[in-house]
């Protein structure tokens, strides 16, 4: 598929699965959640971000960048700090990331964000997703959360995937959870 060919249809799809009236039709597609994977191929992951950039305004829409977020959370405690508290952990990384405490990680840092556009009466866009890897954090950790599930409008993701064979590949490779959402592909 081709940024050139595909990209109007996938927007116009994603225009209409968020238009109110529709939002009854999204939770019975997405098995009750409340959250839209928008797939792309990785590679043009720019070109679709920039897009949306475009065609999604800020008045209506927050866009949350999950890399910018793994930096801060990295600056939190500092880069050596990190990589200690990594190296401590590099067999479970995702109790670095997704923690049960309640102590500040990624996790929590994404889900305070898509709560604040929730307040801002916005709706929440994923953006730069592939920062995720390795952090145990997954696709459906974010859509079954339950404040995702209660928002009164959905989660957006835009998810760098391609589908093989009717399975969902994150970043070409990993295989996605698509249970909880709808799939623009």
């Amino acid at each position: 598929m081709s940024f050139l060919t595909d990209h109007k249809v996938k927007f116009d799809n994603l225009r209409v699965s968020l238009e109110i009236k529709n939002r009854d039709q999204l939770r019975r597609t997405a098995n009750g959640g409340n959250s839209i994977l928008f797939t792309y191929p990785p590679e043009e992951e720019t070109l679709y971000i920039k897009k949306a950039t475009e065609l999604m305004p800020a008045e209506e829409y927050k866009f949350i960048d999950v890399s910018a977020l793994f930096v801060a959370f990295i600056d939190r405690e500092g880069m050596d700090k990190f990589l200690e508290y990594y190296k401590d952990f590099s067999v479970t990384p995702h109790l670095v990331f997704k923690s049960d405490g309640d102590d500040m990680d990624l996790m929590k840092m994404i889900i305070n964000e898509i709560i604040e556009a929730g307040n801002e009466e916005k709706i929440p866009v994923l953006v730069r997703t592939g920062a995720l890897c390795g952090t145990g954090i997954e696709n459906s950790n974010i859509m079954e959360h339950k404040t995702v599930m209660t928002l009164k409008k959905p989660l957006v993701i835009f998810y760098p995937a391609k589908l093989e064979d009717n399975d969902l590949l994150f970043l070409n490779f990993k295989p996605a959870s698509n249970y909880r959402c709808a799939v623009i592909k």
